[in-house]
C-alpha cells in the first residue's frame, strides 16, 4: 500500500519538470515524502512555481473627495497585504496552484500581519526570512477619487538588503525543482543573478517582473536568463534603453495617448519590444492598462501555442479554461518561423467597475503563471491573467478574497476570442 502511494505521488510530481520547447531535456525525477521532496540532503517543499521578491504591507489612503495640498482630507485608510511577488504568489494559490515564496520580513507589526495571513492560507513559510533585525517593507499610497495612485512612498530596504544570494542558495532545492521561477526587480542585482542562474542551470522558465521604471533597468544583469518579461509601456522604454546602452527610446506622450489605435501603438512600441527579444527574452508580455496586453515573440505562434511546461494537464483551472479557450485559435500550418520576424498578438482588456488598480498587474502575472503551471499555453494564460486582473481592480484588496473559476473562464473566453494578430512581419 505504501509503495502504491509513493508511485502515485511520483506520477503527480513528474508532470512539473520538463519544458516542451527543449525536446532534449531529460526528465528531472523526484520522490515525494508527504508534502516534501528530497533534494540531496535537504527536504524541500513541493511547489508548482517559486516566487522571489517583496512581501509588503501597503497603506492605502483614499480621500472622500479631491484632496487639497498641505492639509488633511477626510477619507479612508486601509492596511492591505501587498508586494509584487507576494501578490503574484497569492493570486496563484487562489487559482489552485501551489507557490513557494522566498522573501524577507521583520518581527514587527507589518511582518506579523503578512506572516499570519500566509500561514492561515496554508502556504509554506520555509523560504521567508524573518528576523528582529529586519524592518518589514511598507508602501504608503495616496489615491485619487478615481482609484489611481496620486502619490506614494516606498520603504523597500528589507528586500534589497536581506534577500541575499546566500539566502537564495539555501532555497536552491525548491528553485531547481519547480518548473517556473518568478523574480521581481525589488531584489538587488546579485540576488537576481543568483536566482536566475539556479533556475536556468536546471532548465526552468524564468519570469522577470520589472516592478517600476527605475528597477526595471536591472534587466541588464539577467536578460540572458529570462524567458518572460512583463513590463508596462514606461518600463519597456527604460529596459530597452538600458539594454541598448543609450537613450534612444522615449515614452509616448500622455496627452495624445488616447488618440492612438492599437495597431499604431504597436508600431510605435515595436522597436523597443524588438530590443528585448533580440537580447534573448523569449516572450514579452507588454501591459497596456485599459488597452489590454501585447504578447510578443520572435518567429511565429508555434512557441506560444504549446504548453511551456511538460505536465499532465490537470486541475480545475485547466479543465475549466480549456473548454472556454480551445488551443486551435491560431493555425500554425504555414507560419513563417523566422528569427527576423516579430509576432505580436493583442488581447483586449475587460470592462470593470474599478475600485483601485494597484493589484491588477500582479494578478495578471499570477493568473498567467498559474495557467502555465496547469498546462495551458501562454495565449490561454494571458487571457486568464486579464480575467484575474479584472477581478483585482474590482476588489478592495490587491488580490481578491476569492476567485470564481467559472467567472474567470467566462471572462477569459471573451478576451481570448477577441485576441488578434496585429503584427507578423520581418523587422529587418
Amino acid at each position: 500500500m505504501e509503495n502504491s502511494r509513493v508511485r502515485s505521488r511520483i506520477g503527480v510530481l513528474s508532470r512539473h519538470f520538463t519544458l516542451l520547447h527543449e525536446a532534449n531535456f531529460d526528465l528531472y525525477t523526484v520522490l515525494l515524502r508527504g508534502v516534501q521532496l528530497k533534494h540531496g540532503d535537504a527536504e524541500i517543499e513541493e511547489a508548482e512555481a517559486v516566487v522571489i521578491g517583496g512581501m509588503v504591507l501597503d497603506v492605502h489612503a483614499t480621500p472622500s473627495f479631491p484632496a487639497n495640498p498641505r492639509t488633511t482630507t477626510p477619507g479612508k485608510v486601509y492596511y492591505v497585504l501587498g508586494g509584487v511577488a507576494r501578490n503574484v504568489a497569492e493570486c496563484m494559490s487562489k487559482l489552485g496552484k501551489r507557490p513557494y515564496m522566498i522573501s524577507a520580513v521583520g518581527e514587527d507589526m507589518a511582518g506579523n500581519l503578512l506572516m499570519e495571513h500566509w500561514t492561515s492560507a496554508g502556504l509554506s513559510i520555509k523560504g521567508i526570512r524573518k528576523s528582529k533585525g529586519i524592518e518589514t517593507a511598507v508602501v504608503c499610497n495616496v489615491f485619487d477619487v478615481k482609484g489611481e495612485v496620486a502619490a506614494g512612498v516606498a520603504s523597500m530596504e528589507a528586500i534589497e538588503k536581506f534577500l541575499t544570494p546566500d539566502w537564495i542558495q539555501q532555497n536552491k532545492g525548491s528553485i531547481c525543482s519547480a518548473p517556473v521561477l518568478m523574480v521581481d526587480a525589488n531584489l538587488n542585482l546579485s540576488a537576481l543573478e543568483a536566482s536566475c542562474q539556479l533556475a536556468v542551470e536546471s532548465r526552468r522558465l524564468v519570469w522577470f517582473e520589472p516592478v517600476s521604471v527605475a528597477k526595471s533597468r536591472k534587466i541588464t544583469g539577467v536578460v540572458q536568463y529570462v524567458t518572460f518579461a512583463s513590463p508596462n509601456e514606461d518600463e519597456l522604454i527604460a529596459m530597452a534603453n538600458a539594454l541598448s546602452d543609450e537613450n534612444v527610446f522615449h515614452p509616448l506622450e500622455k496627452d495624445s495617448r488616447d488618440n492612438y489605435s492599437i495597431v499604431s501603438l504597436l508600431h510605435m512600441l515595436k522597436p523597443a519590444i524588438w530590443v528585448l527579444l533580440e537580447k534573448g527574452i523569449k516572450i514579452v508580455v507588454l501591459t497596456l492598462g485599459s488597452d489590454g496586453v501585447f504578447l510578443c515573440t520572435k518567429g511565429g505562434p508555434s512557441f506560444m501555442r504549446m504548453p511551456l511546461v511538460k505536465t499532465k494537464q490537470h486541475g480545475s483551472l485547466y479543465q475549466t479554461v480549456i473548454q472556454s479557450c480551445p488551443s486551435n485559435l491560431y493555425s500554425v500550418a504555414s507560419e513563417a518561423n523566422r528569427s527576423s520576424h516579430l509576432f505580436a498578438v493583442h488581447f483586449p482588456s475587460l470592462p470593470a467597475s474599478v475600485v483601485r488598480v494597484t493589484g491588477a498587474g500582479d494578478c495578471l502575472v499570477g493568473g498567467t503563471i498559474a495557467s502555465i503551471c496547469a498546462g495551458l499555453d501562454i495565449m490561454q494564460g494571458v487571457a486568464v491573467g486579464i480575467a484575474a486582473a479584472k477581478a483585482a481592480v474590482e476588489a478592495e484588496t490587491n488580490v481578491p478574497f476569492l476567485f470564481s473559476l467559472a467567472a474567470i473562464a467566462d471572462d477569459a473566453r471573451t478576451v481570448y476570442s477577441a485576441a488578434k494578430v496585429v503584427f507578423h512581419q520581418s523587422m529587418l
